[in-house]
């Protein structure tokens, strides 16, 4: 067995206990608000029940709509259950996304999500993208000034440099950065290492990845037979074993993908496979 699978906990920002497989929410409504939710809900509830303590989302999601469901299908929310959500990332059309940092913006947003989600003080805040256009100290003081009145708990980055990790740091503990990273993109594996070397949780998104080195003939389809699981619980486990401070979201709006990811926190890779899927 890895060495980085030994713990299916990580403490976010040190307080924050969550299951080393989260959720990622954006499929659940991708553009559009959906026209009938209880689908979508049925799928988040069953992902808390199956043992979700993270669920990731985004006020540019469905234009806030995703958090509105997440709100409709689990408020109350469980105890334990952290509810992160993000803002600096616009989407003025389906294929597009547009970076939004302005200070005043960001905590417009955050103001949103926090009447969308219905809590007083949101966990797990993130910086969606970080806007070229505006002082990155500026986007930072916005989210420094939001945790300091005590409406975010944590701050987080995404898609961000170990440089802008530092930057940021100066200026506001950082709990989380969320990244693009699986087996076959590993373009962040120096953030990932900064990380792990900080205690600085890594989310990574688009987890499972796809294409060729997804394929049966292909090193996690050989890997999968060998452990008696999918390529996908095999690219999951893999990055449950890359690091401790790693936690995927992988996110899905069917059932069936929803409960094969979950169970990818019981697949144990030996050292030998581990380091034939992460051979390059």
């Amino acid at each position: 067995m890895v060495a980085g699978m030994n713990s299916d906990t990580f403490r976010i920002g040190g307080d924050l206990p969550v299951h080393r497989i989260g959720f990622g929410a954006m499929r659940l409504t991708e553009w559009d608000r959906p026209q009938d939710p209880a689908p979508a809900m049925a799928v988040v509830r069953r992902a808390v029940e199956l043992g979700v303590t993270l669920i990731d989302t985004a006020d540019a999601y469905a234009l806030g709509a995703n958090e509105e469901l997440l709100a409709q299908a689990l408020h109350p929310y469980p105890q334990g259950l952290v509810i992160a959500t993000k803002a600096g990332q616009s989407r003025p059309g389906r294929e597009r996304w547009q970076p939004l940092g302005r200070p005043e913006y960001l905590i417009q947003q955050a103001e949103l999500s926090l009447r969308r989600l219905r809590v007083e003080c949101i966990e797990l805040f993130q910086l969606h993208r970080v806007d070229p256009q505006m002082p990155f100290a500026d986007q930072i003081g916005a989210l420094k000034q939001l945790k300091d009145e005590g409406k975010i708990r944590h701050v987080g980055l995404s898609q961000v440099s170990v440089g802008q990790i530092e930057e940021a740091r100066r200026m506001v503990p950082i709990a989380s950065v969320q990244n693009l990273y699986n087996v076959s993109d590993r373009r962040y594996e120096e953030v990932l290492d900064y990380c792990t070397a900080a205690q600085i949780a890594f989310i990574p998104w688009y987890p499972v990845g796809g294409g060729a080195h997804a394929a049966a003939d292909g090193v996690l389809g050989r890997v999968a037979k060998e452990v008696g699981g999918t390529p996908a619980q095999v690219a999951l486990a893999w990055l449950l074993a890359r690091s401790d401070v790693v936690v995927p979201i992988p996110g899905t709006s069917s059932p069936v993908h929803l409960e094969e990811n979950m169970a990818a926190a019981d697949i144990e890779l030996t050292e030998e496979q581990f380091q034939r899927i992460g051979f390059k």
